[in-house]
């Protein structure tokens, strides 16, 4: 194969890595019926006039199966971490001199069912991200000139082929995340 379709193979490549770890991120924060650090750790706390993220003003840890703990490193921020985990995930922590502890109510039936179609949007959406990257790619490559076709047709396979194996992989972690959603 010549340089040019193994560039743009590794490119499409990596843009199709990006969409996987970018899913990965947006469903983490997902709850299920586990509680999870992700839940809290990119939760925008207002501190000191600047939005930071939970995870840079403590330590966040799950020390049993449905609560989550931060363990607050400035004793000023406290409240301020109270009242934006209040805001973002409507619960109510319990705040204990620096940590802050929330306790997980058990999903609803039909609260599990609403994760689950958000869940299933924000797969469809990392699947249009990946179908994208080939279709840019697929695009570069018919264009090449100089190339046969035979060569043409041969990169066009193995870019179907990356294109299933990421296709694939987001199946499997939302296969996996929706089995966590609905298990009780």
């Amino acid at each position: 194969m010549t340089q040019e379709i193994e560039s743009i193979l590794k490119e499409a490549e990596k843009d199709m890595q990006k969409a996987v770890s970018y899913y990965k991120n947006e469903i983490a924060g997902l709850r299920t019926s586990r509680a999870s650090t992700a839940l809290v750790e990119e939760i925008k706390v207002d501190y000191y006039g600047s939005k930071v993220p939970v995870k840079q003003l403590g330590t966040v840890s799950v020390p049993e199966h449905n609560q989550v703990l931060i363990q607050v490193w400035d004793q000023n921020a406290v409240p301020a971490v109270e009242k934006a985990v209040r805001e973002e995930l409507n619960l109510n922590p319990t705040v204990q001199g620096n940590a802050v502890r929330i306790t997980l109510p058990p999903l609803t039936e039909e609260r599990r069912r609403e994760l689950v179609r958000l869940l299933h949007k924000l797969t469809e959406e990392a699947r249009v991200r990946v179908r994208n990257a080939r279709r840019e790619a697929k695009e570069l490559i018919e264009e090449l000139e100089g190339v046969s076709e035979d060569e043409k047709k041969r990169a066009l396979e193995r870019l179907q082929k990356l294109t299933d194996k990421y296709v694939g992989e987001i199946n499997a972690i939302m296969e996996k995340k929706e089995q966590e959603i609905m298990t009780v």
